[in-house]
Formats: structure tokens, C-alpha cells, sequence
């Protein structure tokens, strides 16, 4: 699968798309395939505050569970509903139906310290 090249990305696995000062954070096709299938997710409530580089919920597969970190600081202004009926679209569509959480942005300038999609699969050594 190709990376996005308008998302940006974490050493985490985790990609986030800008769009207004909202970022759309979900994880990456590479962390998909690593965890196997995916059996469930546990996000944030709309209104909770992350922080760049802290676990803002955690996805179970039949390997294990693994925290899910955001990218960004701000605000949790949306949260993908379909995945608390459906979390294996996570295997199905990582980089599209399958968001996890929208945040509002305290502070772009960290948007500077991710990885563009030629740096995240240069990381993957693809």
C-alpha cells in the first residue's frame, strides 16, 4: 500500500490528514498488518484533551493491545462511531472509512516534527 503523500506521520504508526485546523488521526496500513485483526478499539469521548506524543486510546487485535498515540495536542472534536461496531474496517480501510478521532489543533507547529510519507516509509525500509 502507498503512503498518503498530504498525511503526515508518527515513528508510532499512527498518520494524521489537516484539513482547517481539524486533523483526522488514524493508524498507519504498515501498523494494521503488524497487529493482525483487529478486534477492538478504545477511543476518547469528543471533548477529552491529548497530547502530542501520549496514548489517547488503544486498539486490541488477536496479538495484542497497543496504545494508540496522537500525533497533535488539542482537543477530541469527533470520534469514528463506526468503529465501535465494526473495528475490523481498521484491517479493511487504515487510511480512509477507518479514522479513529478528530482533533482540534492547539499547536500546528507540531505538525513540523512528523514525518512526511517518503521519511515514514524510509523509517519502514520500504
Amino acid at each position: 500500500m502507498s503512503y498518503p503523500e498530504n498525511f503526515r506521520y508518527t515513528k508510532e504508526h499512527e498518520w494524521i490528514q489537516v484539513e482547517g485546523g481539524i486533523g483526522t488521526v488514524g493508524i498507519t496500513d504498515h501498523a494494521q498488518k503488524e497487529l493482525g485483526d483487529i478486534v477492538y478499539v478504545d477511543l476518547p469521548k469528543p471533548g477529552t484533551a491529548v497530547e502530542a506524543g501520549k496514548p489517547l486510546g488503544s486498539v486490541e487485535s488477536v496479538k495484542a493491545v497497543s496504545d494508540i498515540y496522537s500525533p497533535v495536542s488539542g482537543e477530541v472534536v469527533e470520534v469514528n462511531e463506526l468503529l465501535a461496531t465494526a473495528p475490523e474496517k481498521l484491517n479493511e480501510d487504515p487510511h480512509g472509512a477507518a479514522w479513529l478521532v478528530r482533533i482540534r489543533l492547539s499547536n500546528p507547529a507540531e505538525l513540523d516534527g512528523l514525518l512526511s510519507a517518503a521519511d515514514y516509509q524510509a523509517y519502514l525500509g520500504t
